[in-house]
């Protein structure tokens, strides 16, 4: 018999606020971390992007807000990006519509009136505050902050935070913590740096492990096999042959982001970019006007890649390989969410055949390789275990044309 959301007798209002959003049978994550979070054990949950990990971490720590009566600061949730810290407070408001439970989120790029209200909300008690490290350094170091009576300390997406260098930051902010807390550590890969971490910070804590790093079952995936050149004029031909209602696609650096906005624009695609050198409230109306499907085509780095939670996406195109085989997981999970389908198309040029071969190797899977438009010319073979030359101002052709079957969208 299947578990529903009704056999973890949350709070009455936290229960409507869940049937109100269509909310009845848990994913796996919610339905193993659960109960471990009610039973007030510490928890490292591994579990990749689209599975649901925010509500395994948000209903079990609202209903015991709203159990306890609590009106003081009760929360601690550290992410990395400030696009993570805005869909967790969503989600916060979604869930707890007819709940007491109060929110916000803290993260830099915002103006000084948000820094008053941040302030307002730590000195005062919101429930609940989900910050990036750098903006709750800030005030930490304005000597205003008491975390006395934080319950609870959550890390989300704990091995992007070090990857972008906040570890001294999340010691400085642990420093701040009562020692007597329950401490929840979420994190899509576990590599020894993570578990050092997480040894460090939690006690005897339950482990999780969920689907790690293998795409979900509904995602069609292909890749192309091009030079340099061929990747613009491929790009236009696939986005207007697959013409879906939402794309998104992932360039490595904010420069090129904003060159393929450029070319896109031009070629009339309905498309806008997401970049850091945008300011937040830009940021904030693309993803809103993606949400709504007044905007087709999104193109971004990877601070998409995680986080990000908007459902059916039906394509996602990988314009440069991820240099970390992991990403690829990630940017990838961005389409077929909810047992949805969607396709994942990725371009392949020579420097980046070894990359693609470790994700290969990583997702235990051979990716079908698509044969590019005649009218682009021939394509270099495809060989990932060849250690790549670039010619000096030569061509960087890598050996023999490859052919392959056509490419099929999955029904």
């Amino acid at each position: 018999m299947s578990t529903k959301f009704t056999d973890f007798n949350f709070a009455t209002e936290l229960q409507d606020g869940l049937g109100a959003m269509g909310f009845q049978q848990p994913t796996p994550i919610q339905q193993q971390a659960i109960p471990i979070i009610l039973q007030e054990r510490d928890l490292i949950a591994c579990a990749q992007t689209g599975t649901g990990k925010t509500a395994a971490f948000l209903l079990p720590v609202m209903h015991k807000i709203i159990s306890s009566h609590s009106e003081t600061l009760n929360t601690l949730i550290i992410v990395p990006t400030r696009e993570l810290a805005i869909q967790i407070d969503e989600a916060i408001q979604g869930f707890g519509y007819f709940t007491p439970v109060s929110a916000i989120a803290i993260y830099g790029g915002s103006d000084g009136m948000a820094f008053e209200q941040e302030k307002k909300a730590l000195t005062q008690g919101a429930n609940i505050i989900i910050a990036t490290p750098g903006r709750l350094i800030a005030h930490l170091n304005m000597g205003y902050v008491n975390f006395s009576s934080i319950k609870h300390l959550i890390l989300d997406e704990a091995d992007r935070m070090l990857d972008m260098g906040f570890s001294d930051a999340l010691n400085k902010i642990i420093s701040h913590l009562p020692n007597e807390r329950q401490t929840l550590f979420f994190s899509a890969t576990m590599p020894p740096k993570i578990r050092e971490l997480a040894k460090r910070i939690l006690k005897n804590p339950e482990q999780i492990n969920i689907a790690v790093s293998k795409p979900a079952a509904g995602v069609t995936q292909g890749a192309y096999v091009v030079y340099n050149e061929q990747k613009l004029p491929l790009l236009k031909t696939v986005l207007r042959e697959k013409n879906f209602k939402s794309m998104i696609v992932f360039a490595s650096t904010k420069d090129k982001v904003k060159q393929l906005e450029r070319e896109l624009k031009h070629a009339r695609f309905n498309i806008a970019a997401i970049h850091s050198d945008l300011e937040q409230e830009q940021r904030n109306e693309a993803l809103r006007n993606f949400k709504n499907r007044s905007l087709q085509i999104v193109v971004a780095t990877d601070v998409l890649s995680r986080g990000i939670d908007i459902d059916s996406i039906g394509m996602v195109i990988n314009y440069d390989v991820p240099r970390d085989a992991e990403d690829y997981v990630h940017r990838v999970g961005r389409t077929a969410r909810a047992e949805q389908t969607g396709v994942a198309i990725t371009f392949i040029n020579p420097e980046d055949q070894r990359n693609f071969g470790r994700i290969e190797e990583l997702i235990e899977s051979t990716i079908e390789k698509l044969p590019i438009p005649a009218e682009l010319g021939a394509a270099p073979a495809y060989e990932p275990h060849k250690k790549f030359f670039k010619p000096a101002g030569g061509k960087k052709h890598h050996g023999k044309p490859r052919h392959s079957k056509p490419f099929k969208k999955k029904q």
